[in-house]
């Protein structure tokens, strides 16, 4: 007998699809065969042909359809296999990490980060060997990787600019400013929300903790620029939104608070760059050098290490009843940092691409 077909309801097929399922997930190979070809004769392929595929030999297939229309799903082989069950080899492992290495879409996979199921079909189908899924963890920790939450990365970097602003701009800035004795200021702005933040926190397993809202969608705005050289910080707070006049307003402060030339380090929000700010920064040129940074770069910028200390240790998991209560918690904050320079310098550490460029 080369074929053989038969119906089952859907309901039937929807378990012997579920059934597969799991026996995937645990790296049962043996289930798994079992499985797909009753699936692929139901489907009207040959014995021949599912034996080629899965490769069987065609008896065996033959043997699991007699199976199956005797005993259903209890006749799928449950017995291990005798002897040690095969493992990657040295080599085999050194290709594994090249390929993880590489990324699931240059593999074939449709995500951008990987899974442990991924992994666990990845090795069936490169090298042949089925892993049970909960054993993929310990196999990926003994080669180096461990599992940890993935972060984003924009579609919009331009790599040629990160590299010339790496290589060239910066060295360049770094130098001028010393040879002036000008301020190297880092700007940015940040927005603290009435209604609060969260993070993780302690509490009883199965219990998530509670953290109390006002529910406002209000927020404090904060300008701040940070000198890499000696770690001074200035800062303007407003309950307004941010526009050019206030940053303009923001930057004539700055200036009349010290005699000392400016080279400012911005992004490219748009009331950086608008007509209004970038008319002032031309009355400006005898004392204020702007450079912008390449765009979507924030870890080039240390303020932004700044932000998120503050919300980290003062604004994090707490209630602000009123919109003044963030003010002042804000503030405080602010305050706390301007009087502590050496903290900030701390912060200002660069990232390891622009210390080697310095």
């Amino acid at each position: 007998m080369c074929c053989l077909r038969f119906t089952m309801s859907s309901s039937d097929r929807k378990e012997v699809e579920h059934q597969l399922k799991t026996a995937q997930h645990l790296g049962n190979l043996r289930q798994v065969k079992y499985l797909l070809a009753i699936l692929a004769v139901m489907d009207g392929q040959s014995f021949a042909q599912v034996a080629v595929v899965l490769r069987v030999q065609a008896k065996t297939v033959v043997k699991w359809v007699g199976v199956f229309c005797c005993y259903g799903l209890q006749g799928a082989p449950r017995q291990k296999p005798t002897g040690r069950p095969p493992k990657l080899t040295p080599t085999q492992q050194a290709a594994l990490v090249t390929l993880i290495d590489e990324g699931p879409v240059k593999a074939g996979f449709s995500g951008a980060c990987w899974r442990s199921p991924m992994i666990q079909q990845l090795i069936a189908d490169r090298f042949g060997v089925f892993y049970n899924v909960f054993y993929i963890a310990q196999l990926l920790k003994t080669l180096g990787f461990s599992f940890q939450k993935a972060a984003f990365v924009s579609d919009h970097l331009d790599k040629d600019k990160r590299q010339a602003w790496r290589t060239t701009t910066w060295p360049q800035i770094l130098r001028r400013a010393k040879e002036r004795q000008a301020l190297l200021l880092f700007g940015d702005e940040a927005s603290f929300p009435q209604w609060g933040t969260l993070t993780y926190t302690w509490a009883r397993r199965g219990q998530q903790p509670k953290v109390k809202t006002c529910g406002k969608r209000k927020g404090y705005k904060v300008f701040g620029l940070i000198d890499s050289f000696t770690g001074h910080f200035f800062y303007q707070g407003q309950d307004s939104r941010l526009n050019s006049a206030a940053y303009i307003t923001f930057l004539t402060r700055v200036l009349a608070q010290t005699t000392q030339p400016i080279i400012l380090i911005q992004d490219g929000a748009q009331y950086h760059t608008s007509a209004e700010t970038t008319a002032f920064f031309a009355r400006q040129t005898a004392r204020l050098q702007v450079v912008q940074l390449p765009t979507y770069s924030p870890d080039y910028n240390p303020i932004e290490k700044l932000w998120k200390k503050i919300k980290q240790q003062d604004t994090h998991l707490h209630y602000f009843p009123t919109f003044e209560a963030l003010t002042e918690k804000v503030e405080q904050a602010l305050l706390k940092f301007t009087n502590a320079p050496e903290e900030i310098l701390a912060l200002c550490s660069l990232p390891t691409e622009l210390a080697q460029a310095a």
